[in-house]
């Protein structure tokens, strides 16, 4: 095993990606990101489909690709495993021939080892979602790579099979021990497989850290809003010894720390509580407004009202009636509101 080091610099469209990470042994890091952040474009520079303008990737000891030393190594000669969007399995191909095309070496062992060997003589069309992406990880694992490399892993999943797919490619991962970089535009799917996450936009990375880092502290407020946080813009303020923040919908709000000026308001989804409309208790941040929708999330549900979702259960959600234009209080602590300077603002749909 070893570790997988990059930093490149590669001239796109619009922007030039700059990015420098690593993925150390049994390690796998996600970047997340919306499309066109240069995503899959690190994945295709590793594996050597795309040449980077500048820079470095080394797999252990060995140079993938160097700049100025002049390497820049075939995509075969590389040691990459790489799982495509979509799986891009052969689909002229049995399930046997798509995985002995990577390497017939070990095929008998690889489908005993993802569990579809039973399918060894069925093509791609008559699988399921998850049996094309177990066949997909197979493939690559065939040509005995030193690293793993996935693209949106998990898009074309529909969402009842998602879940459990992204279970079982978790359970998989910690199995094979490999440095793994995945990139998705879905911030569950990169909390729920990855050591550590980095946040993409226009060709950077914004911030890298554990899921929980990105969310306690966001670096700013993309990074906040990307990872699902709620995010309310207004300006910060000091008053009579305490942080005041007067948001944009006129709302005045306070919060236990953070800077003046202007700001976004972070708040968990699931640090908010939804309360029947009354007297706001005291010492909480509370908004007043009309329940905009409710939408069921496995077996959570998540309620907005004005700038706030939040996160309850379904029990809640029938205890108090919640229903679109049913008025009530979306409240939570000051301690639980984090204050990020708004120069990272994510731009409308982003």
């Amino acid at each position: 095993m070893a570790l997988l080091r990059l930093d490149i610099r590669v001239p796109l469209r619009h922007f030039e990606l700059g990015v420098a990470l690593e993925a150390g042994d049994g390690e796998t890091v996600a970047l997340v990101g919306p499309s066109g952040a240069g995503k899959t474009t690190v994945l295709r520079a590793i594996a050597g489909a795309v040449r980077p303008r500048s820079g470095r990737v080394t797999l252990g000891d060995r140079a993938l690709f160097d700049a100025e030393r002049g390497i820049d190594l075939p995509p075969e000669d590389r040691g990459v495993g790489y799982v495509f969007q979509e799986y891009a399995l052969f689909p002229h191909m049995t399930v046997r021939q798509n995985v002995a095309f990577a390497g017939p070496g070990r095929v008998d062992d690889l489908l005993e080892r993802f569990g579809i060997a039973h399918l060894a003589a069925a093509r791609p069309r008559a699988l399921s979602g998850g049996e094309r992406q177990r066949v997909g990880l197979a493939r690559a694992i065939a040509s005995d790579p030193g690293v793993l490399l996935f693209d949106e892993p998990l898009s074309a999943l529909d969402a009842h099979t998602r879940d459990r797919v992204r279970g079982e490619l978790a359970g998989l991962l910690r199995e094979l021990r490999l440095p793994t970089l995945l990139v998705t535009h879905d911030i569950d799917d990169a909390t729920a497989l990855a050591d550590r996450v980095g946040v993409v936009s226009a060709g950077r990375v914004l911030q890298m850290g554990t899921p929980a880092e990105l969310l306690d502290a966001p670096a700013d407020a993309f990074v906040a809003s990307f990872v699902g946080s709620n995010l309310m813009p207004g300006t910060a303020r000091r008053v009579g010894g305490r942080l005041e923040v007067v948001l944009e919908q006129g709302a005045v709000i306070h919060a236990a720390a953070g800077p003046d000026g202007p700001v976004g308001a972070v708040v968990h989804p699931w640090d908010v509580t939804i309360g029947a409309d009354g007297p706001p208790a005291p010492g909480l941040n509370v908004i007043r407004a009309p329940v905009a929708a409710v939408t069921p999330r496995g077996d959570r549900v998540r309620v907005r009202v004005g700038p706030l979702v939040a996160e309850v259960g379904a029990a809640e959600v029938a205890r108090l009636g919640l229903a679109p234009g049913r008025v009530v209080r979306a409240s939570f602590t000051p301690e639980a509101t984090r204050l990020v300077p708004l120069g990272g603002r994510p731009p409308d749909g982003a």
